[in-house]
C-alpha cells in the first residue's frame, strides 16, 4: 500500500516515514501543501496523511484540490489546531479523519487500518490464494504448513498481487503501489523480485501461483484456473 505524508515538520515527516516503512508501506513525502497536492493529484495513493498548517497551501486547500480532481483515497489530517470549527471545516473539505498534535503513533496506526478497511478489497487483513496465506496485521506469510520469510518489499509485492488475485497487474501498477518514483522504470527490479517470490513461494509446492502474462504483467491465482506460465 502506498501512503503520502505531507508535513513541513521534518522530524515528524521522517518519523512517520520510517515507522510506516517498517510496516511494509511504500511512503512518499512532501514538505508543503502545493507539492503535496500535486503528488496526490498525479499519483494513485491508498491514503494521505497531511498537516493542516503548511506553506503554500494548507490542509483545507489541499483537501479541496484532491477532491475536486476526483481522488477518493482516505485523508487523515494531523494538526495542532484542536478547535471544533477547524475539524468541521476540514471534514467538510474532504478529510476523513482528524488527529490533534501531539498524537499517539499507535492511534494513527489504528485509524489508518480503520480507514483502509472501508474499501471492499481491503476488508480482510488475512488474504488467501489456494494454500498461500498472508496476514497483513501480523506481517506473516505461509504456504501450506510452511512459513515463508519475505523481505519488506517482497511482502508488499505479494500483498498487492493477492489483493488483486486473478487480475493481471501491470509493471506500471506495481511501480505505482509497491515502489515509488525513485525506481528506474527501465531496471529489472520488479522482475528480480518476482523471481525471488517464485523461489520462495512456488518452489516449495507443486502448484504454481505466480504467473507471467506476456506483454501485460503478472497475476497470482491457483494453477487450476491459470492459463499462463
Amino acid at each position: 500500500m502506498r501512503i503520502l505524508i505531507v508535513d513541513d515538520d521534518k522530524e515528524i515527516r521522517d518519523f512517520l516515514k520510517t515507522s510506516l516503512q517498517a510496516e511494509c508501506y511504500v511512503v512518499d513525502t512532501a514538505n508543503d501543501g502545493e507539492e503535496g497536492s500535486y503528488l496526490a493529484r498525479t499519483h494513485d495513493y491508498d491514503i494521505l496523511i497531511i498537516d493542516n498548517i503548511m506553506p503554500k497551501k494548507n490542509g483545507f486547500e489541499m483537501c479541496q484540490d484532491v477532491r475536486k480532481h476526483g481522488k477518493k483515497m482516505p485523508i487523515i489530517v494531523i494538526s495542532v489546531q484542536s478547535g471544533v470549527d477547524d475539524k468541521v471545516n476540514l471534514l467538510n473539505a474532504g478529510a476523513d479523519d482528524y488527529l490533534t498534535k501531539p498524537f499517539s503513533y499507535r492511534e494513527l496506526q489504528s485509524r489508518i487500518r480503520a480507514l483502509m478497511r472501508r474499501p471492499q478489497t481491503l476488508v480482510n487483513p488475512v488474504l488467501k490464494v489456494d494454500d498461500l496465506i498472508l496476514d497483513a496485521t501480523k506481517q506473516k506469510v505461509r504456504r501450506g504448513a510452511k512459513e515463508v520469510y519475505l523481505t519488506r518489499k517482497e511482502f508488499a509485492l505479494t500483498e498487492y498481487l493477492m489483493r488483486n488475485s486473478g487480475a493481471v497487474v501491470s509493471r506500471g501498477m506495481l511501480m505505482e503501489h509497491v515502489w515509488n518514483d525513485a525506481i528506474d522504470p527501465f531496471s529489472n527490479t520488479i522482475e528480480a523480485h518476482i523471481l525471488n517470490l517464485r523461489k520462495k513461494i512456488d518452489a516449495i509446492s507443486k502448484r504454481k501461483l505466480i504467473h507471467t502474462v506476456p506483454g501485460r504483467g503478472y497475476k497470482i491465482e491457483s494453477i487450476g484456473r491459470a492459463v499462463f506460465s
